[in-house]
């Protein structure tokens, strides 16, 4: 699947709008946002998958739309456990309240999580070993991106429950021992997934969020920026069109530097 010119002319168009939301000393080193290839497959309205290959800048904005699940990850479904490199728009989904729900979109990018980006980001991933959060929780390993969250119905240290039932990152859950951070020094393949409404999913017997922007998400973007993103979704024509969280998220943990 080649990348049409008119799509790579876009993301840096889209960069250099976005260079106005930057801080000066910033825009005077001359770092710009690099650029990142994303591939989504949508369900369309008259039930068929279209597949599209964007190319946007490597900004939080977009990343965290492609890089909460690793190949390999089993998705519950209607038709049993399904790693998530193997979902369609289409498949039915089962959510944390027992019902099924139709996957209308799987994104997904390819990223070496050892490799900081310009910005000094990097994409650390987060491996829970098999039993580590309970009996068959996970059922086996599970290596979740760094844009996950866990619904947490327990008290967690750092972590105050809103409504008894908060989603956290799973950053937060890292213990040096059978949950740790892992950042392998190749690719890694990474998929987020997008129901009709915000969710909980089980993902390798955990109870996983499914995307969702956050409704503050595009409130600080240019122009340009909010349509670069917006044209990742053919479901939704604005940050509403996702619907209202199923749960709050808590935000992740700053370390003590004293």
């Amino acid at each position: 699947m080649t990348i049409p010119q008119s799509l790579r002319r876009a993301a840096a168009n889209a960069v250099e709008a976005n260079a106005l939301l930057k801080d000066p000393a910033a825009l005077r080193s001359g770092v710009r946002p690099q650029l990142r290839r994303y591939d989504v497959m949508s369900l369309q309205s008259d039930g068929t998958i279209a597949e599209t290959r964007h190319v946007a800048p490597s900004l939080p904005l977009f990343e965290n739309a492609f890089t909460a699940f690793c190949r390999g990850a089993l998705v519950e479904t209607t038709q049993g456990p399904i790693a998530v490199e193997d979902l369609l728009p289409g498949d039915q989904l089962i959510t944390m309240d027992g019902a099924a729900e139709t996957l209308l979109w799987k994104g997904s990018t390819s990223l070496v999580p050892s490799r900081s980006d310009k910005a000094g980001r990097s994409h650390q991933l987060t491996s829970f070993t098999a039993d580590s959060l309970g009996d068959a929780k996970p059922m086996g390993t599970v290596v979740a991106g760094p844009t996950a969250r866990l619904l947490q119905r327990a008290p967690l240290p750092g972590i105050r429950l809103e409504h008894g039932a908060t989603l956290v990152p799973v950053q937060q859950y890292q213990d040096g021992m059978s949950i740790v951070e892992t950042a392998p020094p190749t690719a890694v393949d990474l998929y987020h997934l997008c129901l009709p409404r915000h969710a909980v999913i089980k993902v390798g017997g955990l109870p996983f969020e499914t995307y969702h922007p956050g409704p503050d998400a595009l409130k600080l973007v240019s122009h340009a920026i909010r349509t670069l993103y917006l044209n990742l979704f053919s479901h939704v024509d604005s940050v509403s069109g996702f619907g209202p969280l199923a749960y709050p998220r808590a935000e992740i943990r700053q370390p003590d530097m004293n």
